[in-house]
């Protein structure tokens, strides 16, 4: 296997643990709860506490790529990552394993955009690029959708420690890869990381994240966290714009309009494709009464679609279709599936009531998520690929958890009767019907791309 094969390899063995453990632990949280003897109050903060880390911090973690070089940074994040993990899965304590909760999501905020600059420094525009980006997105989409059938098998048949210890055997084996394969690069004399730009968009993004998550509440502390979140932002913003010349994110990325417009467009298809599986998961659980290893088989189709259409279908289809239109069309498929998935009743079989609209879903994002990265991704200067990497990340995250947080607050129900669970959980994915639809219409503003080929002269 040749040296880009290899670094390929590794970088989506990065990628599919970063992106498993976003979900990996939603399926265990009740032998967590019992065991750790967490509350309902608590409890949401074993998912948070990664998730709000690792959002905050991308912005960082890609220009971190940048300056202290790519290999530095990818170790770096793979260790935090790992350690966290086993001492997570170790935890006797609730308090332990939130903080090793959001260790592990520091170590993904480093981790992951420097898997993505590894690609785009190794495989230059054109075919090759475009196929080991759609691999990088396929397995992405294949760990979210393995996290849950990964979390439902280790629970069920091992401990909920498990789903955390996996993670420590694959460290174990990158590690000596990425010391073999990554080549020894020095930090940056030029790029400077910019610290007080890192802080304020850190602290905005999760203050920002974690007012929203509460916003269904009507609680003050989360309108004022909510306010304070985007005027941490804003004083981000201009801070950028004063010291451009040592920017997290450089103001020149957004002069490309593919980075700009492509960031939009990809923070609505994260508002709806990543609460997906939370509310497909509860659905399963609270209105089909399925148990954890039928929730997680449940999504194997998921999986096993978006890997199929992602690495060998989209591809070849974009040397002949523009990336635009392939956009668009992922996303008005997916509408289509997510109409379909609305109509999920506590009667409804599993092949009407799931299998049909999750294959829709599933091809319509496997059209949409390579497009999209190869957009946010081409014509940026190799001292930009990390900033642009993590900003692409960064929109995926925060597109996440906005589009939870909107959706959760608008179909909330004290009511747990079957009528009223599935007419909750029928409105939620309405609005994931819409969401879709405004991506697909959010492509209008993509510069026009002809095929890979014109991409590469």
């Amino acid at each position: 296997m040749d040296r880009r094969r290899l670094l390929l390899a590794l970088a989506c063995a990065a990628q599919f643990i970063v992106v498993l453990d976003v979900s990996v632990v939603n399926v265990a949280l009740p032998s967590i709860s019992a065991s750790l003897g967490l509350d309902e109050t608590v409890l949401p903060w074993v998912v948070n506490a990664y998730a709000l880390v690792f959002a905050g911090f991308l912005l960082m973690g890609g220009r971190l790529a940048d300056v202290i070089g790519r290999r530095r940074a990818f170790l770096a994040g793979l260790a935090l990552f790992c350690v966290a993990s086993l001492v997570g899965g170790t935890a006797v304590e609730p308090g332990a394993l939130i903080a090793a909760r959001a260790v592990q999501g520091l170590g993904a905020a480093v981790l992951a955009p420097a898997t993505l600059t590894l690609l785009t420094t190794t495989f230059p525009e054109g075919n090759d690029r475009t196929r080991a980006l759609a691999i990088w997105a396929a397995v992405g989409m294949a760990g979210g959708t393995a996290g849950n059938l990964a979390g439902g098998v280790l629970t069920e048949y091992l401990s909920w420690r498990a789903t955390l210890l996996i993670n420590v055997p694959i460290g174990v084996v990158a590690a000596p890869l990425a010391l073999s394969l990554l080549a020894r690069d020095r930090a940056s004399t030029a790029a400077r990381l910019d610290v007080p730009g890192a802080l304020t968009a850190t602290a905005g993004l999760i203050t920002l994240t974690y007012g929203i998550t509460q916003l269904r509440d009507a609680d003050s502390l989360a309108v004022a966290a909510a306010f304070a979140g985007l005027t941490l932002l804003a004083l981000f913003a201009a801070h950028e714009a004063r010291h451009s010349d040592a920017a997290l994110i450089p103001v020149r990325l957004f002069r490309l309009r593919a980075v700009s417009a492509g960031n939009v467009v990809l923070l609505l298809a994260g508002a709806c494709l990543n609460p997906m599986w939370y509310f497909l998961s509860l659905a399963m659980q609270e209105l089909l009464h399925y148990g954890p290893l039928a929730t997680g088989l449940g999504f194997l189709p998921h999986t096993l679609v978006s890997i199929l259409l992602g690495v060998n279908v989209v591809p070849r289809l974009m040397r002949h279709v523009g990336t635009r239109a392939l956009i668009a069309t992922g996303a008005s498929i997916s509408a289509a599936g997510f109409g379909w998935q609305s109509l999920l009743t506590p009667d409804s079989g599993y092949v009407l009531g799931l299998l049909g609209p999750g294959i829709l879903i599933a091809i319509g994002g496997g059209l949409l998520n390579t497009p999209i990265t190869t957009v946010v991704t081409s014509g940026v200067a190799a001292e930009d690929a990390g900033a642009a990497s993590g900003l692409m990340n960064t929109t995926k995250q925060v597109g996440g958890a906005v589009g939870l947080a909107a959706v959760a607050a608008a179909t909330a129900t004290a009511d747990r009767a079957p009528e009223a669970l599935a007419a909750a959980y029928g409105h939620a994915f309405l609005l994931m019907t819409g969401l879709m639809l405004a991506t697909a219409l959010a492509t209008a503003m993509l510069p026009r791309t002809e095929r890979t080929e014109a991409v590469a002269s």
